[in-house]
């Protein structure tokens, strides 16, 4: 099978996943979980939360669609849900309360730190993540190699993910609580075209099922 690489639709997967994923919205979630952890050891802590949020993230992308098909859900009906659920996550990340605060007022009422809780989920590997990244490795619409592409710039991401946390002490003091909370409302409109996107999309396949299941010849 002939595979080239479509840079569009990889810079478009890429800006896709970091807007999901929001490393710099997770910024203060670490300075909050590592407030009673030694300096010294805040980079395994922020290694133990990104390698949880991989491997999150990616048992997602291997068998999140199986999951689907397993239940006999189309997988047009999940991108439309998908999109609506990712566009409701968009609303509260322009409108609500930033992520940021929302998950550490979270981690403060559970009295809970950590690297897996609240940093690695709900943090970085995001519910809003977890839908992104089944939508984009549709088995039906994407071939294996494709997918290998996403799940690299997946790791891509995840791994300035990882630098970001390693440098956070330094960027503290740059962005603070209230630039995190700015950079993720904008972030927000731009989930928010993509979640509009995807309801498309999920129409679109919907539609050509339907389309088929009644016989009618697709040009």
């Amino acid at each position: 099978m002939d595979f080239s690489l479509n840079w569009d639709s990889i810079v478009r997967e890429l800006i896709t996943l970091f807007v999901v994923v929001d490393p710099i919205g997770s910024l203060p979630v670490f300075y909050f979980a590592t407030a009673a952890v030694p300096a010294a050891l805040h980079w395994r802590f922020a290694l133990r939360a990104v390698i949880v949020a991989w491997i999150v993230l990616m048992a997602f992308l291997v068998a999140g669609q199986l999951l689907l098909e397993g239940l006999g859900l189309r997988f047009g009906s999940f991108q439309i849900a998908g999109g609506v659920i990712l566009f409701l996550f968009a609303l509260t990340m322009i409108f609500g309360e930033s992520k940021p605060d929302q998950e550490i007022s979270t981690a403060e009422r559970d009295h809970l730190s950590g690297a897996v809780f609240p940093l690695a989920m709900p943090s970085i590997a995001s519910p809003g993540a977890m839908l992104a990244i089944v939508v984009l490795t549709d088995n039906h619409r994407h071939s294996i190699e494709e997918q290998v592409v996403t799940a690299g710039l997946l790791t891509i991401v995840l791994a300035f993910t990882l630098l970001l946390l390693l440098l956070g002490s330094r960027l503290k003091r740059v962005l603070g609580n209230t630039g995190a909370g700015v950079i993720s409302r904008v972030m927000g409109i731009v989930l928010a075209t993509v979640a509009v996107d995807a309801v498309l999309l999920g129409l679109d396949a919907v539609g050509a099922l339907s389309l088929a299941a009644e016989g009618t010849v697709l040009p």
